[in-house]
């Protein structure tokens, strides 16, 4: 098992490959709260790559900020990985930005519509496609949370690099 990288080792790596290519980053954030922004501002240079982001801890932001499709928020709820897809679609939109992440799940301590404490859906849209991941994190609120941050940066990076995509979202 290796080891995961910290943060700031992670958020570098995703800048670094984004200006590489000349392209600019937006988060749409929900149970991170701005904590991917946060990760990524705290890099030296990041202005020349991130443009902003979109806390959308509420279900009717998710559509009205980030344009996720009210069907789908009303029949699955925010915590799906179609929810993720959009809203990682709807923040390169709203910011006008090449490359958009996003984070939509449960930190706890208690389940949330039917999704235990831990499931996160984290996704990255760029010019060459969407991916999304879910996760089922151990660990506490706080543990939930920086582990979900870790996780999107690891796809934003995975997918700069052109590494095997997952398979597409498929909604039900």
């Amino acid at each position: 098992m290796t080891a995961t990288p910290p943060v700031g080792d992670l958020a570098r790596a995703v800048l670094d490959g984004a200006r590489s290519r000349g392209w600019t980053l937006g988060a749409a954030e929900s149970l991170t709260g701005g904590l991917v922004v946060a990760a990524l501002v705290d890099v030296p240079g990041a202005s020349a790559v991130v443009r902003g982001g979109v806390v959308a801890y509420a279900t009717d932001v998710k559509g009205s900020v980030l344009g996720v499709d009210a069907a789908l928020l009303s029949r699955r709820g925010p915590v799906d990985p179609g929810v993720a897809a959009q809203m990682a679609a709807g923040v390169r939109r709203a910011l006008g930005t090449d490359v958009g992440l996003a984070t939509t799940g449960v930190a706890g301590p208690d389940p949330q519509d039917g999704h235990a404490p831990g499931e996160v859906y984290v996704a990255v849209s760029t010019p060459a496609g969407d991916r999304v991941r879910r996760l089922d994190l151990p660990g506490d609120r706080p543990a939930v949370r920086a582990a979900a941050v870790r996780a999107v940066l690891a796809l934003a990076l995975e997918a700069e690099e052109g590494g095997d995509a997952p398979a597409p979202v498929k909604e039900a």
